[in-house]
């Protein structure tokens, strides 16, 4: 970045109106005296001349130092939302002092967020790669000692036990890789609920699952909008629910999603902690607590939100995605 001398904010746009005050007063004094030597056509003509002139240069002195340098930054802050920005051109033109103060916090703030993301990614496969040993040891070790034969049934129950354990383990693991991968991949696209309907009924057989909007665009591509759909599917089964709605519709913030099924709910009490990571009310029954968790993620990092609807029978999920991104 170099070190010229760049004018304040104030300066600029103090300038651009003193000078167009003064083109304003000095064009109708000297049209006022010009007009009699020469004529007032050709007074006319020669000022609207210069006023052009000299308000093309205005403008390109306010283009290169306002909207060129601020062009940039919201390409640079663009580009940097999917991807590295050390692996992005910074902003070449700053313009003034307050649009260069402002380009070094954002691209600091770009660096620090993807800085925090990759150690949550390495410190991830750390823990991954340093547990995944002693589990697969845990589990040889009690299918050795369920199939010998020689165990009491008291300790056969308990070598049960720590292989589920073990399994447990594995999954939550599982779960976290998943965590850390939705707050990082980007699922750039469009897709429709129409186009997945199909795949989820026949995975989700024992559901009645009913589309409303089944053509609306959704700002999210297939693969990302499956992953999200199917964790929704998977806790209305686990719920008890017999039926899901899925509705897509356009409204004036962009599209909204709505997943609603007819199970046992939500409690008040637990509502509040849906999203929050390794919450569950099915640990018994192998449930990680991290699916939600994994939705929301996914969906911050495409710009969208997901909320609980508790005015509801039911569970009622609702998905908006802004309008902008379409």
């Amino acid at each position: 970045m170099s070190a010229k001398w760049r004018p304040s904010l104030a300066f600029v746009l103090g300038g651009a109106l003193c000078g167009t005050l003064a083109l304003s007063f000095s064009g109708l004094i000297t049209y006022r005296y010009l007009g009699p030597a020469i004529g007032f056509r050709d007074a006319a003509m020669l000022l609207a001349g210069i006023i052009a002139a000299a308000t093309a240069v205005l403008g390109w002195m306010l283009v290169r130092l306002l909207l060129r340098p601020i062009t940039e930054l919201q390409r640079f802050a663009t580009r940097a939302r999917a991807a590295r920005s050390d692996d992005i051109a910074p902003p070449s033109h700053f313009g003034t002092r307050e649009l260069q103060a402002t380009a070094l916090s954002v691209m600091e703030m770009a660096d620090t967020l993807h800085n925090r993301e990759a150690a949550i990614r390495s410190f991830s496969d750390h823990i991954s790669h340093e547990l995944k040993t002693p589990v697969a040891a845990i589990r040889a070790a009690c299918e050795l000692l369920q199939e010998g034969g020689t165990l009491h049934p008291d300790d056969l129950r308990r070598v049960t036990q720590i292989a589920g354990a073990s399994d447990q383990m594995e999954q939550h693991l599982h779960a976290m890789r998943q965590v850390v991968k939705a707050r990082e991949v980007q699922y750039p696209g469009m897709s429709q609920l129409e186009g997945l309907v199909t795949e989820l009924r026949s995975r989700f057989a024992p559901l009645v699952l009913e589309v409303t909007g089944g053509q609306v665009a959704i700002p999210l591509a297939a693969e990302g909008l499956e992953i999200v759909l199917c964790h929704l599917l998977t806790n209305s089964a686990i719920h008890g629910a017999g039926l899901v709605r899925m509705t897509a519709r356009q409204t004036d913030l962009g599209p909204q999603v709505t997943v609603c099924d007819d199970g046992s709910g939500i409690s008040e009490g637990n509502a509040s902690r849906i999203f929050d990571p390794f919450f569950t009310t099915k640990r018994s029954e192998g449930g990680t607590g991290m699916g939600l968790s994994i939705v929301q993620n996914l969906l911050r990092a495409q710009g969208a939100t997901i909320r609980h609807c508790p005015d509801s029978a039911g569970t009622t999920f609702e998905i908006n995605f802004s309008k902008h991104r379409l």
